[in-house]
């Protein structure tokens, strides 16, 4: 079932092309089906599958090559195609008011969420990257046609930051597989290669900072904020739900795996890039004056958590690393959700000075609403995912580098700051008595929304409330073969 994810987001892009110009405002019902349908795919396979590393399909593809069309998964890959399932949705619910070139609009959409089924449950490195490319492509065309706020110099950042780490990771990779043999591309196969100390030294922060850059690895971030901004509501909440979590996930899957020595060898350095993430982004969304770039910003400082928990090199630090990218995804989408969609789209401003005085909490109160619930799970409150998946990461962290953990602190604190404050300039702030019949009328928050920012909601707080339904997955996955070899070195 997994990978009828896949074949059907790929089918709805083509169907949503030659879909009759006269009925392109009836493309949006077309893609949501497809979603729903990718999603409930999703999670049935993922029911199916368990934990365990199960193989749904491995045949021949370039055999001169050593080439197969290999998917797979375990806990890992269904926690991320889970979350892939539900941004799916939940994006399409949020562009339910996008007219112009809606077909197009939602055709590029469903290639994106293709892509990134197929890197999520590829088990060959090539297949990997051939999906992980598709992924990339249309994210310049949704944000250079569709976006706002210097959307072209956006998408055009955002496309040459990508296609560097890309190269990248591609040199590893070819580099790996000629000092293999050149037989084959299986990554359970690679990882069962033992490279010599040498060339994992170079190899691996090649392939890493490669897909890290992705993730938002500081000092390589500055596309993010920017994407971000440029981006429309719906390909904002993708791109931190579900495209950054590509880089942090190739990062896991193969530089990890196929070179664990590389990976103690660099392990500290790691660390630090992360923590500095962490600090930076937070201080960064503190005085940010554009409602987005607050959000923006907060996005690289908890994608810091991620690259943290996969630098910790034990366990829980990795198991919280996964967590922390589910929860993540579904808190940022949530955040963008309210920031483009709920507020900019209304307002038409995203500046905290404009908006501050406009009684938003009165005015769309479900907005104000769904900020607190955001807001109090990117804080990282009890009760959230957010909480379990950092506390994980910090378990992790103390055991590996106390002192990092200890600035990570500091950044989850200086993050309170930054949501407050933003909290209370936006949605707290009263309209000066007398000037209420200045302010424009607001359309209230539509049906979609709601629904969509329910989902999301309800995501965080299950998994806040209930973290074994992901961690059943997750953390058997880490006693398998394919990481065998990362175990022997670390301090698990």
């Amino acid at each position: 079932m997994l990978a009828w994810t896949i074949y059907i987001s790929f089918a709805g892009a083509l169907l949503l092309m030659l879909w009759p110009r006269r009925f392109a405002q009836s493309a949006k019902v077309v893609a949501l089906v497809v979603a729903l349908l990718g999603a409930g795919f999703a999670l049935m396979g993922a029911l199916k599958a368990g934990p365990g590393m199960t193989t749904i399909c491995r045949v021949p593809w370039v055999p001169s090559l050593g080439i197969e069309y290999h998917l797979a998964s375990d806990g890992i890959s269904l926690t991320l195609v889970v979350l892939t399932g539900i941004a799916s949705v939940v994006g399409i619910l949020f562009s339910w008011n996008v007219e112009r070139r809606a077909k197009e609009f939602f055709a590029f959409y469903m290639v994106l969420i293709g892509g990134v089924y197929g890197v999520f449950i590829s088990f060959d490195v090539f297949l990997l990257f051939v999906f992980y490319e598709i992924a990339i492509i249309p994210k310049y065309f949704l944000i250079a046609i569709w976006g706002s706020t210097n959307k072209e110099y956006g998408a055009m950042k955002l496309a040459l930051y990508s296609f560097v780490g890309s190269a990248m990771v591609l040199m590893g990779l070819v580099a790996a597989y000629v000092v293999a043999g050149g037989a084959t591309t299986s990554l359970i196969d690679l990882a069962q290669f033992e490279f010599s100390k040498e060339f994992q030294y170079w190899a691996f922060p090649l392939v890493f900072v490669g897909f890290a850059i992705l993730a938002g690895l500081w000092p390589f971030h500055t596309w993010a904020p920017t994407g971000h901004v440029a981006a429309p509501t719906a390909v904002s909440m993708l791109l931190a739900g579900v495209v950054m979590k590509l880089g942090a996930y190739g990062a896991l899957r193969v530089a990890m795996t196929l070179f664990p020595l590389g990976l103690q060898a660099w392990q500290s350095e790691i660390g630090l890039l992360a923590v500095i993430g962490i600090v930076y982004g937070a201080m960064a969304a503190l005085v940010q004056t554009d409602f987005k770039f607050v959000i923006g910003y907060s996005s690289v400082s908890h994608m810091g958590f991620v690259i943290l928990g996969l630098a910790t090199l034990n366990e829980i630090g990795l198991s919280g690393a996964v967590l922390q990218m589910f929860s993540h995804g579904i808190i940022a989408g949530l955040l963008f959700a309210v920031v483009g969609r709920m507020v900019y789209d209304r307002a038409h401003t995203r500046e905290l000075g404009a908006l501050q005085g406009l009684n938003l909490s009165a005015r769309i109160p479900f907005a104000a609403v769904t900020f607190v619930v955001g807001g109090a799970a990117s804080m990282g409150l009890p009760g959230f995912s957010g909480f379990v998946a950092e506390l994980q990461v910090f378990i992790g962290a103390w055991r590996a580098f106390p002192s990092y953990a200890i600035l990570a602190g500091v950044g989850l604190v200086i993050g309170v700051a930054y949501t407050l404050r933003a909290l209370q300039k936006v949605f707290l702030t009263d309209r000066a008595p007398g000037a209420e019949g200045l302010a424009p009328a607001l359309d209230p928050i539509s049906t979609p929304e709601k629904l969509g920012a329910l989902v999301l909601m309800a995501a965080t707080l299950l998994i806040g409330l209930y973290p074994r339904l992901l961690l059943d997955w997750i953390v058997p996955s880490f006693q398998s073969p394919l990481f065998e070899r990362l175990r022997k070195g670390a301090a698990w």
